[in-house]
């Protein structure tokens, strides 16, 4: 373990000169993690070898060094068998090099290397691509510390849940792919807390073909949510929009927003939209806009008002979908209003 009493020790010159030798700021190695200054082993010579050895040239390694100071306390060996392990993913030197000066910190935690390579292999062996298990190492680096036991089971909680449910094999197969890649994250759950959420929905009379509607949207946001928290939003949206079970379930699955967002997340979207003016019933009409913040609804609205659009006598369609789709609709209502008003006296032009 390394001391961290500062007081009773002093800098290791020795450390102190080879970091000057390549130009590292040391003040800010001060300021970020003293301690390592203060300990008498350390590889500054030669892993900044091993690093230019992968094309990096001396600011990279300076800049390596000043972000994540504990390399210098890695041994040679752990170094390089880790430069291995990542390896299995990256096309070449050239790109880990870039990797590790922009995530040293997932680039040298190097206490998991079994679990890593075992996830690595794990990942390969159900298909995802390289760049993807590349980009979960650098943004994503705490799934590989779990034993790959545990990513296994829950991969497997998913892929039975989902057949369970009527998913065909091949869909099955595609729609891990695209979960994981979309959030990574979900193998920080257990495979309890995901049967748990698929059991709260059943229990609340979704069918197994619209559970499996509501698995495939949205990253797999089902499995980062609990059923006390579902349960609160589903009972304030029952209430608000004054519906039966079978007709909040309607609404739930056009907009699976309804499950997905706290209670106070949807109280304050729905205070927004009853503040310009809009009703409840038009709400009800159209849940999807309650995705959006109450800025983007304003700015819309406001928007749209400055066309002589009145939001509060029409549905709310305009309102809704991503930025695109908004331009799209604006654009439509706004040609819509510079369409010149057809003159049946003028000549018509008809080609030949």
């Amino acid at each position: 373990n390394y001391t961290t009493d500062t007081k009773s020790r002093r800098e290791n010159k020795k450390t102190l000169e080879n970091l000057y030798s390549l130009s590292v700021d040391i003040t800010k190695i001060r300021g970020l993690k003293e301690w390592v200054l203060l300990q008498d082993v350390a590889y500054v010579k030669e892993i900044s070898g091993i690093l230019q050895e992968m094309g990096a040239d001396e600011t990279t390694v300076a800049n390596i060094i000043e972000r994540c100071p504990e390399v210098i306390l890695h041994t040679p060996a752990e170094i390089n068998s880790q430069r291995a392990l990542w390896q299995l993913v990256c096309q070449n030197e050239k790109q880990l090099i870039k990797l590790i000066e922009q995530f040293p910190e997932s680039f040298f935690t190097i206490e998991y290397q079994q679990n890593q390579k075992a996830n690595i292999l794990l990942f390969q062996e159900l298909g995802l691509k390289n760049n993807i298990i590349t980009r979960f190492l650098t943004s994503a680096p705490n799934i590989f510390y779990n034993p790959v036991e545990k990513n296994k089971n829950v991969i497997e909680t998913l892929q039975r849940n989902y057949l369970n449910l009527g998913g065909s094999e091949a869909n099955m197969k595609i729609w891990i792919l695209k979960l994981l890649s979309q959030n990574p994250f979900i193998l920080l759950n257990t495979s309890t807390a995901i049967q748990e959420n698929l059991e709260f929905l059943q229990k609340n009379y979704f069918t197994d073909q619209e559970v499996l509607q509501l698995l495939s949207k949205l990253k797999g946001f089902i499995f980062q949510l609990n059923s006390t928290t579902m349960q609160k939003s589903m009972l304030f949206s029952k209430n608000i929009f004054k519906c039966s079970d079978q007709e909040l379930k309607q609404l739930v699955l056009k907009c699976p927003a309804l499950l997905y967002y706290s209670v106070p997340v949807l109280e304050e979207r729905l205070e927004g939209l009853l503040k310009e003016g809009i009703s409840i019933a038009q709400i009800k009409e159209t849940p999807m806009v309650l995705e959006l913040t109450t800025q983007i609804i304003q700015y819309r609205i406001k928007k749209l008002s400055a066309l002589g659009y009145d939001i509060k006598s029409g549905n709310l369609e305009s309102l809704n979908g991503t930025k695109k789709d908004f331009e799209v609709t604006y654009g439509k209502i706004q040609s819509k209003k510079e369409r010149p008003i057809f003159n049946p006296v003028a000549p018509l032009h008809i080609e030949d």
